[in-house]
C-alpha cells in the first residue's frame, strides 16, 4: 500500500474542487475528478482531501501523480509526487514515493 499526498490541499479554501492526473510518458490520465475515481481506480484507491491511498502497486503505477486543486474564487494550486514501484522487494523497501 502507498500513501500519495496532496501538498497542494488548501483547507483554508471554501469547497475546493480537487482533480488528480497521473502522467507516465507522454500519456495523461485523469483518474480522480467530479469527486469520482474512474473505474480502474476505483477498487485500489481511497480518496481523501489531503492524499489518495493505493491499496495495491505494480509497476504499471511508476508515473507522476499530479493533484490539482481549484478554489471557488478561481484560485489554483498544484503539487506533483513521482512514483517509483521497484519490481519484487520486501517492505517497507518499496514502493519508493519522492517529492
Amino acid at each position: 500500500a502507498v500513501d500519495i499526498p496532496c501538498a497542494a490541499y488548501r483547507s483554508s479554501w471554501n469547497n475546493p474542487r480537487i482533480e488528480w492526473k497521473f502522467q507516465k510518458g507522454s500519456s495523461l490520465v485523469l483518474f480522480y475528478y467530479s469527486s469520482e475515481l474512474t473505474k480502474p481506480y476505483q477498487n485500489r484507491v481511497q480518496f481523501s482531501p489531503t492524499a489518495i491511498h493505493f491499496s495495491s502497486v505494480t509497476r504499471e503505477d511508476t508515473g507522476k501523480y499530479i493533484c490539482e486543486v481549484v478554489g471557488d474564487s478561481s484560485q489554483i494550486a498544484k503539487s506533483e509526487v513521482n512514483l517509483i514501484v521497484q519490481g519484487a522487494c520486501p517492505p517497507p523497501a518499496c514502493p519508493h514515493v519522492s517529492p
